[in-house]
């Protein structure tokens, strides 16, 4: 015989305890209703004799005792399950790798996709000053559960580790990540133990690897369908030649491998804003980036990670963040609208820009990326947008070799758009 769908979930042996205790339950109440019943025949029910009253109250005592005894047997069966579990799911999701990290890397991202937070639109999250690799974290409060999550490592395009603790049962967490030929492979991993009230609610839910299971299985899914619009919807635009004004700034320089610039602009961004709020410095327009040199053959940048101030100051020798003034310049003007792993597509399109139309780059730096709307405003990577300027050099001005004071002219340079002071 098949059991119906609703007890498939159940342990097989808390389903038989339960299972031998309803049929003596049944038989017993068979017993006392046969008693009722000839009762009833010598006596009307409201004229019940203090005789047959001792009869009822036995069977009802035994029915209670039996209660009982099933809780008791309930609770006995729950406690000796085992508490520690362990889970695993994977998933091939449609995107890149390293957008993929990036994206799972930052938690102010985790309710875009996490099916705790996705199915509690009301749950209250709060977040670390860094929401970004290793030592980032953030609680929750919901409706189900309040917990917490921590990242402890992080490897690049790799893995990330991680410790969750909802309603008092901890775990360890990991993610690692695989290239399947353009696509990658998820594998979500927990281990740890279970509270008594867990092993409850796991014992009615098929077990901790049907639950967590569940719930990783969703998250995946809510991952993969974010990812493959979000990371795979974007524009580019060559805006043209342009003049950008000059800008005081605050930056920290150092050199850097082409992988680990979105994680450290995200730290250093972070690192400067708080420089500046705990120092009363006004902050100015957007942050950016300058790439002083971009080695495609070893893969490194040198680069300054600057927020733009509105005053300039002076800092001391010897601290890792410097003060400074980008001069005005002129530059080849590119929009890419969306995700950063779409940044080479805009300077491969602004490169044949600059060759279709002659244009001379200027070797006084590489290039400026300039975020307008970026993570922190939005966690929708479709919409951040990152202006691109690739400095130009100057156009000569020619004078006629011949002099004459009424007709002196000057050829000067074709027009330029001039930017809004307020982007930096």
């Amino acid at each position: 015989m098949t059991l119906p769908s609703c007890f498939s979930s159940i342990n097989p042996l808390f389903l038989k305890l339960i299972i031998k205790n309803t049929i003596y339950i049944l038989y017993l109440s068979e017993k006392f209703f046969i008693l009722f019943r000839e009762v009833k025949c010598l006596n009307k029910i409201s004229n019940f004799t203090t005789e047959i009253n001792p009869s009822i109250m036995r069977i009802i005592k035994y029915l209670f005792l039996l209660l009982l005894l099933s809780l008791v047997a309930l609770s006995i069966f729950i406690a000796t399950q085992k508490g520690e579990f362990t889970v695993e799911r994977s998933k091939i999701i449609n995107s890149q790798k390293s957008s993929l990290f990036n994206y799972a890397n930052d938690l102010k991202n985790w309710k875009e996709w996490n099916s705790l937070a996705v199915e509690d639109p009301l749950l209250n999250i709060t977040y670390s000053n860094n929401t970004f690799g290793k030592g980032s974290f953030c609680s929750w409060d919901g409706k189900e559960a309040a917990g917490e999550l921590k990242t402890t490592n992080v490897k690049q395009d790799d893995s990330i580790l991680q410790t969750m603790d909802i309603n008092g049962n901890i775990a360890d967490i990991s993610m690692s990540f695989k290239d399947t030929l353009g696509k990658t492979k998820v594998t979500w991993k927990a281990k740890g133990k279970m509270s008594f009230t867990f092993k409850i609610l796991s014992v009615f839910n098929g077990g901790a690897n049907k639950l967590f299971g569940t719930i990783f299985e969703k998250s995946l899914a809510n991952l993969d369908k974010k990812l493959d619009y979000e990371i795979n919807t974007y524009n580019v635009k060559v805006n043209g030649v342009v003049k950008k004004l000059d800008a005081f700034y605050l930056a920290q320089t150092f050199t850097s491998e082409f992988s680990n610039v979105s994680k450290n602009t995200s730290i250093v961004f972070s690192k400067i804003t708080t420089f500046c709020n705990n120092n009363n410095i006004t902050i100015k327009g957007k942050p950016f980036v300058i790439f002083h040199t971009y080695d495609t053959t070893n893969k490194l940048t040198k680069i300054s990670i600057c927020i733009p101030i509105k005053d300039p100051i002076f800092i001391t020798e010897g601290s890792e963040i410097s003060s400074d003034t980008l001069p005005s310049f002129e530059a080849v003007k590119t929009t890419l609208t969306g995700d950063y792993s779409h940044t080479q597509k805009a300077l491969d399109k602004t490169l044949e820009y600059l060759k279709t139309n002659n244009i001379k780059t200027d070797p006084a730096f590489s290039r400026l990326e300039l975020y307008s709307i970026g993570k922190n405003e939005i966690n929708s990577p479709s919409k951040w947008k990152t202006e691109i300027y690739f400095p130009t050099k100057p156009k000569p001005v020619y004078r006629p070799t011949a002099v004459n004071l009424t007709t002196t002219e000057e050829v000067v340079p074709a027009d330029v758009e001039k930017e809004i002071p307020s982007e930096f």
